[in-house]
């Protein structure tokens, strides 16, 4: 309880450096993840007892994910965090506002059950082991167990995702598939992730999505059934709730949500999001590319530019 109370005292009023904060809040070995750097300010990773479970989760996760991939299993691992919670309980908060980002319009009661029921519906679950976002989790999923959303960040930030032996394609905003797309003709860029390529991008609009899920399934399909990816990497914001117990039906793939972890694979995440401390942003100087590019929740990275 001292040191919860001691990170709040500090985080509202003093404003200190990186290495002091290591100092006062040193994280817990149990949350470690080789070849990835968390500078995410939270003192639930102070203390093991937290989540004792951490590391035989990881590589529950590893082992179970390469499995799903080699026996052709269609999963859908469904990422969990507050904003999911405010979109499916229509609170108009954050990115569930009308206007921000998933939504131009309020939906109606109808249209977030249906949202509501698919999410109900994916195979596995991920959520951070923040005690707030467990909290919503079980208010929405009841008493399943999700994986550390941890989990996922970590593995794509230390390239584990990316170097998997397997067909790899990549669901998320148009936008930001059109940069990765950019980035992959660099060989600089496809040594940085292992990957000599993503086999598929299936886009969704950046904006408003969730306004027709409908519409967005229709488009998904076209796509999805032609598409060669044994392991889907998933980043769409709400979309996510409608769409994930779907597309498992479309085609015979792995269907992980991994966040922001698309928004890394664009060159765009921020370095205090957890896990991704050590990530370089890789970008090129076409300005144009980034132009209206939703940046969620961007500050400050590591930038390097390719050319």
């Amino acid at each position: 309880m001292l040191i919860m109370r001691m990170y709040y005292q500090i985080k509202s009023k003093i404003k200190i450096n990186e290495r002091v904060k290591r100092r006062l809040f040193k994280y817990s070995g149990e949350f470690d993840i080789p070849g990835s750097v968390n500078l995410n300010w939270n003192p639930i990773y102070v203390f093991r007892r937290n989540y004792p479970n951490f590391q035989s989760d990881l590589e529950k996760f590893k082992i179970d994910l390469v499995n799903e991939i080699e026996s052709r299993k269609s999963v859908s691992y469904l990422k969990f965090g507050d904003g999911d919670y405010f979109f499916l309980t229509g609170k108009p908060v954050g990115s569930a506002a009308p206007g921000k980002r998933a939504i131009s319009r309020e939906l109606n009661s109808n249209e977030l059950s249906i949202f509501l029921a698919n999410s109900k519906k994916a195979n596995k679950y991920l959520c951070e082991i923040d005690l707030q976002n467990r909290r919503y989790f079980k208010e929405i999923f009841g008493s399943i167990d999700p994986i550390p959303a941890e989990i996922v960040y970590g593995l794509t930030a230390n390239h584990w995702l990316t170097k998997l032996p397997f067909k790899i394609g990549i669901i998320g905003a148009d936008k930001k598939l059109q940069i990765i797309k950019q980035l992959m003709r660099y060989k600089e860029y496809r040594d940085y992730l292992g990957l000599e390529q993503f086999t598929d991008y299936i886009q969704i609009p950046q904006k408003f999505a969730c306004d027709d899920l409908n519409l967005r399934l229709i488009e998904l399909k076209e796509q999805i059934i032609n598409s060669e990816a044994e392991i889907f990497l998933i980043g769409v914001g709400h979309l996510k709730s409608g769409i994930l117990s779907e597309i498992t039906k479309m085609k015979d793939a792995v269907y992980l949500d991994i966040g922001s972890g698309i928004d890394a694979l664009a060159g765009l995440i921020d370095g205090k999001r957890p896990y991704f401390g050590s990530w370089v942003n890789h970008r090129v100087r076409n300005i144009e590319l980034y132009n209206d590019v939703d940046l969620l929740q961007y500050e400050s990275n590591k930038t390097y530019y390719l050319d």
